[in-house]
């Protein structure tokens, strides 16, 4: 089965077509970075209307690089939660508008199945339960695996998500958009342990808070506006890693599972996966994550989760409606 999977929920215009949501046959991400790098965060406005441009020539690079006609489609899954509206209404209108003129099936997918399938598409081998940390700018939120569709959230953020944290503390560093890799980048030549962060436990909770975190950052660069920039980004960094790899361990030893894997954007950083791997190994546990390309928003694992519903759940009406904000 060849689904073609549209992601249209932040600042990427995606569509991807993936078989037996195993194999990616393409994967076309048009980013609006430098349109909200003059703004430091993303402006909704300008993302649909960008989405608006890139939608159409999106699918047919999609089409074109997976060596596939209109007919070599069998399904169509879109993310329709949760998300920016107006950016989630392009990428909807136009799914919804293939799958009526070519007669095929359509599933709504949640944006955060999306990434916690981005693993299995980079790891055939993962089998479920496992245990999933879903880290973006949106989200923090600790996942068990069950099935596909069967999922049970152990925890989530109470504030700001680890990414947001990221890109509010790059703007408070005067760094450009996006702020995660460009904090990472920065840390690198800091010392992680020139500033004493909080690193908020919530009585044991497996819940996360940043907001304080935040703040602490904030007011120490108010108190010494002079202070090593680095040593600020990589004492920062440092916090932040501390909390999630503590949580999610403290969740796989409650739980039992012995296999860890990691989705979104901030999946992407290094000492994340680092500081994981070796907490996982010092307990005999298998952590996993998916290549760059799949951490960030993409249609692939859209498509490849599409697939997998469809396969249990059955497909949609073409009367599926938008969600800002949706539990998974």
């Amino acid at each position: 089965m060849n689904v073609l999977g549209i992601e249209t929920s932040c600042d990427e215009t995606s569509v991807a077509i993936v078989r037996d949501g195993r194999e990616i046959l393409s994967n076309i991400i048009s980013s609006q970075a430098d349109l909200h790098a003059l703004y430091g965060g993303v402006v909704p406005e300008i993302a649909s209307r960008r989405h608006v441009e890139a939608i159409n020539p999106s699918v047919e690079q999609a089409l074109s690089q997976a060596g596939l006609g209109w007919d070599g489609l069998d399904a169509v899954a879109v993310t329709n939660r949760p998300g920016l509206v107006g950016a989630l209404l392009v990428g909807v209108a136009a799914a919804k508008s293939i799958a009526f003129a070519r007669n095929l099936p359509i599933v709504g997918v949640h944006h955060l199945e999306g990434h916690i399938f981005a693993n299995t598409l980079a790891h055939p081998s993962l089998e479920m339960p496992f245990l999933c940390l879903i880290v973006s700018g949106g989200h923090t939120d600790i996942v068990v695996v069950r099935g596909y569709g069967k999922y049970e959230r152990l925890g989530r953020t109470r504030d700001d998500a680890s990414g947001e944290a990221f890109d509010k503390v790059a703007r408070l560093l005067e760094l450009p958009y996006p702020g995660g890799p460009n904090v990472q980048k920065l840390a690198e030549t800091g010392n992680p342990s020139a500033f004493p962060f909080p690193r908020a436990d919530l009585d044991g909770s497996l819940d996360f808070s940043f907001s304080g975190l935040k703040t602490a950052v904030l007011r120490l660069l108010q108190k010494e506006p002079d202070a090593n920039r680095a040593d600020v980004a990589a004492s920062f960094q440092s916090a932040v890693v501390d909390v999630l790899v503590a949580k999610t361990i403290r969740a796989a030893e409650q739980t039992g599972l012995m296999t860890i894997a990691m989705g979104g954007g901030v999946a992407s950083n290094g000492p994340l996966r680092e500081a994981m791997k070796s907490a996982g190994d010092g307990l005999g546990i298998g952590v996993f994550w998916p290549p760059p390309v799949l951490c960030t928003d993409n249609a692939a694992m859209i498509a490849s989760a599409g697939y997998h519903r469809l396969s249990t759940l059955g497909p949609d009406p073409l009367t599926i409606d938008t969600m800002a904000t949706a539990v998974l």
